[in-house]
C-alpha cells in the first residue's frame, strides 16, 4: 500500500523557476508538501518560507540534506549547479526532482547517471510537459490507437512578446542581492542557452512521443539576434521526423506538434506554459473518422508533476521523465551542436561534450 503521508519537500534555491512554478506545485499538491526551502540568500528564503509557509528555512544545502524529516528534494538552480546539488541529495537518500536541463555536458550526466545506478535513488527531471493533459490524451492515443508512427514535426518557437505576456499573468519575482550565481554567465553563449533553455523541452517531447532518437542533421540561422533550428530526426522505429527551434519569433509564441500513423493522426497547440492551460490537441481516429480534443481544465503542470514525483518517489510507475530520459536529451542537444558545426548527420549515442 502507497504510504498516505504527504511527501516532504525542500526546494533548493529560491529564484523565479521556484517563486513561479515550486513553492506554488507543493503547496497544491495534495500527496506532497512544502516542508523546507534552501537558499544562500537568507533574507530571500526566509521571505518565500513566510509567503508559502514552509516549515524550516536552511542557508546550507547539507544541513537541509541532513534533516531526517525532508523525503525529497526539488533543484530549481541555475543549470550549472544541477549535478551537484541532484548527485549530493541521492547520496544523501533523498529522492530527486531536478529542473531541466539536467546538465549541460554529456559528461555531467553521465557522472550523475552513475550516483543514480549506485545509490539506487530516485532521480526525476522536470520535463512538465508530460504532465500536460491534452499531451497525456494524446501519448495514450499514440500508444494504444494510432498504430505505425511515419512522422512527427514539433516546434517551440519563443515570441519577441514573450515577457510582455508573462509579465502581466506572473507576480514580481522577489530578489536577493546575496543570490548565489554561476562562475560564468550562461547567456554568454546563446546558441548554448536557447538549447538548453527550450531545446530541452523539444528533445524530450519528441522521445516521449515517438520513441528513441538514433540521429540528428542540424542547421542554424541566426540573423537580427534570433536563432533558428531546423533539425532532422531520425528514430529508432523509423518514424520521419523534424523540429524547428527559433528565439524569438516576430509574433505571438508559436509551439506544437503534428503526429501521423497508420490509424490516426494528432495536432497539437501547445501555450505559453505560465497560462497553465493545457495543450489543445485534435485527435483524429482514422476508424471512426471523427476528431476529438481533451478539455484538460487542470493545467497546472507544476503541481501535477510534484504529484507524480510523490508517486514515484514511493514505488508507483508515472509518465515522468527519468535519468535516461535526462542523459538522452542532453546527448540529442550536444548532437545537434556537433552537427550544426560539422555539417552533417550525427548519431547521438556517441555524442559527447556541451551543448
Amino acid at each position: 500500500m502507497t504510504d498516505p503521508t504527504p511527501l516532504r519537500i525542500g526546494v533548493l534555491g529560491a529564484g523565479p523557476i521556484a517563486q513561479f512554478g515550486h513553492f506554488e506545485a507543493c503547496a497544491k499538491a495534495s500527496n506532497a508538501e512544502l516542508y523546507a526551502i534552501c537558499d544562500v540568500a537568507e533574507d530571500l528564503a526566509q521571505r518565500m518560507a513566510v509567503t508559502h509557509a514552509a516549515g524550516r528555512v536552511y542557508t546550507d544545502y547539507d544541513a537541509m540534506l541532513a534533516d531526517p524529516d525532508v523525503d525529497g528534494v526539488i533543484i530549481a538552480t541555475s543549470d550549472a549547479f544541477h549535478v551537484p546539488a541532484a548527485s549530493a541529495a541521492l547520496e544523501a537518500g533523498k529522492a530527486v526532482l531536478c529542473e531541466k536541463p539536467l546538465g549541460i555536458s554529456v559528461d555531467d550526466v553521465l557522472a550523475l547517471e552513475e550516483v543514480v545506478t549506485r545509490t539506487g535513488g530516485y532521480l526525476q527531471v522536470g520535463h512538465m510537459k508530460r504532465f500536460d493533459p491534452g499531451i497525456e490524451a494524446a501519448k495514450t492515443f499514440i500508444d494504444t490507437k494510432m498504430g505505425e508512427v511515419q512522422a512527427l514535426k514539433a516546434w517551440y518557437c519563443d515570441s519577441t512578446h514573450r515577457y510582455t505576456n508573462t509579465d502581466a499573468v506572473q507576480p514580481l519575482p522577489v530578489r536577493s542581492a546575496n543570490a548565489k550565481k554561476p562562475s560564468a554567465d550562461p547567456k554568454a553563449d546563446k546558441q548554448s542557452y536557447f538549447m538548453l533553455a527550450h531545446g530541452s523541452h523539444l528533445a524530450d517531447l519528441m522521445r516521449h512521443l515517438a520513441g528513441p532518437i538514433t540521429a540528428v542533421n542540424a542547421r542554424l540561422s541566426e540573423r537580427y539576434g534570433a536563432y533558428c533550428w531546423f533539425v532532422e530526426v531520425a528514430f529508432e522505429n523509423g518514424t520521419l521526423g523534424h523540429f524547428d527551434l527559433t528565439v524569438a519569433v516576430r509574433m505571438d509564441w508559436h509551439e506544437g506538434f503534428q503526429m501521423y500513423g497508420e490509424r490516426g493522426a494528432v495536432l497539437a497547440k501547445t501555450y505559453n506554459p505560465w497560462y497553465y492551460r493545457s495543450s489543445e490537441i485534435d485527435i483524429f481516429d482514422e476508424e471512426t473518422a471523427t476528431s476529438s480534443r481533451v478539455l484538460g481544465a487542470d493545467g497546472h503542470f507544476f503541481r501535477r508533476q510534484v504529484e507524480g514525483f510523490a508517486r514515484a518517489a514511493r514505488g508507483e510507475a508515472t509518465q515522468a521523465a527519468t535519468i535516461a530520459d535526462g542523459l538522452a536529451s542532453v546527448r540529442m542537444m550536444a548532437a545537434i551542436r556537433q552537427s550544426v558545426s560539422e555539417s552533417r548527420w550525427v548519431d547521438v549515442a556517441t555524442a559527447t561534450g556541451s551543448v
